[in-house]
């Protein structure tokens, strides 16, 4: 690994994407890629929302530069240009699920036709378990067009699915760096690079939106290095690493279907009960709800980095403390039967003791 090629790509990626935003707003204004105020979203003015174009440009320039030779990238890069097209239609037009899903599972397609699969995961006791050809696709399908559409579904406020994935990917890349996997590496220092320079146009009070076209790009590209290093993980718990760095967007998915379905709605509709949605009904302002959910993608992210070195006693202990977070935002995302919060509330009890206890003394 060249350390000085990689951080000009760094740079390269992070200016670009950060240039690139103001060409991008014009052709938005231009073409009518416009994100409309309703009653579902949070923003009060028309905004452009194609930025995640200028996100994939910057990371494609800066591919350009490092010239990869992996045989795997011809097949990612034409999955991501689906990927990309896919949202821009998406985000000019409204295209149906349907029809988006169709993409999603083309890019999948094309990227596992190049060797990009869940091919094995490794069990605590069970060790190493191989899947059959069948069983791969259906598991790397799942993962991919998962993945692809739990970022989308969290890009609810500025700066959120950019600095979610930004988290996670850190986390992937603390990873490959200590188990020395170098196209993950690459990959991960790119999409960092990239999201950061959008991240200044995107964060609160933001005057550019990354659309599906960003929102799907990030989600594919997250899922597929993920596959290509943290599945490939030797470690115990090599099955659990990504689900963990990806915790906020997958649960925040999975707790909607569930909720969703015990209210007898439709699963695909949209609505306002995502997790930022409820800090922002706690009566959190936009920054610090997003800074909070910052903060938990963080902490996932280190739970999952500890994962892949622990002891077995550690990895107890983890687990635990993995267990009552999963439940706290279960509640706080109003999964948990009638929306009891018994957790949170004995939380709050215990706060409030010891600030009468201090009080009192």
């Amino acid at each position: 690994m060249n350390i000085t090629k990689l951080i000009i790509a760094f740079f390269i990626a992070l200016i670009s994407t950060f240039l690139l935003v103001y060409p991008v707003k014009k052709i938005a204004f231009k073409f009518g890629f416009l994100d409309q105020p309703n009653k579902r979203k949070i923003h009060r003015h028309v905004t452009p929302r194609i930025g995640g174009l200028a996100i994939f440009i910057g990371v494609a320039i800066s591919l350009l530069y490092l010239r990869l030779n992996e045989p795997v990238m011809p097949a990612i890069i034409t999955g991501g240009i689906i990927i990309v097209i896919v949202g821009l239609i998406d985000d000019k037009y409204q295209i149906r699920p349907l029809v988006k899903l169709i993409g999603q599972l083309a890019a999948a397609i094309v990227v596992m036709s190049g060797g990009v699969m869940i091919e094995k995961i490794t069990l605590p006791f069970l060790g190493m378990i191989e899947f059959n050809q069948f069983f791969a696709i259906f598991i790397t399908v799942i993962w991919i067009v998962g993945v692809t559409n739990a970022i989308n579904l969290i890009d609810g406020l500025d700066g959120l699915a950019s600095g979610v994935t930004t988290i996670g990917l850190i986390s992937i890349l603390v990873m490959s760096i200590m188990d020395g996997n170098n196209i993950v590496i690459y990959l991960a220092v790119v999409l960092i690079a990239s999201n950061m320079g959008f991240l200044y146009h995107n964060f609160y009070p933001a005057t550019i939106y990354m659309g599906d076209t960003g929102a799907m790009f990030l989600g594919y590209s997250i899922a597929v290095i993920s596959t290509l290093g943290l599945f490939k993980n030797v470690t115990l718990f090599s099955f659990i690493l990504p689900i963990i760095i990806l915790a906020i967007p997958i649960f925040d998915t999975l707790f909607s279907i569930v909720r969703r379905m015990l209210d007898g709605e439709n699963i695909l509709l949209p609505d306002k009960k995502h997790i930022h949605h409820r800090l922002l009904e706690a009566g959190f302002s936009h920054k610090v709800t997003v800074l909070i959910i910052y903060a938990f993608s963080a902490l996932f992210g280190l739970i999952a980095i500890l994962f892949s070195k622990s002891s077995l006693i550690v990895t107890v202990v983890l687990s635990i403390a993995l267990l009552l977070i999963l439940q706290a935002f279960a509640e706080m995302v109003g999964v948990v039967g009638n929306g009891k919060t018994p957790l949170l509330r004995m939380v709050k009890r215990t706060y409030k003791r010891r600030a009468n206890y201090k009080s009192n003394h």
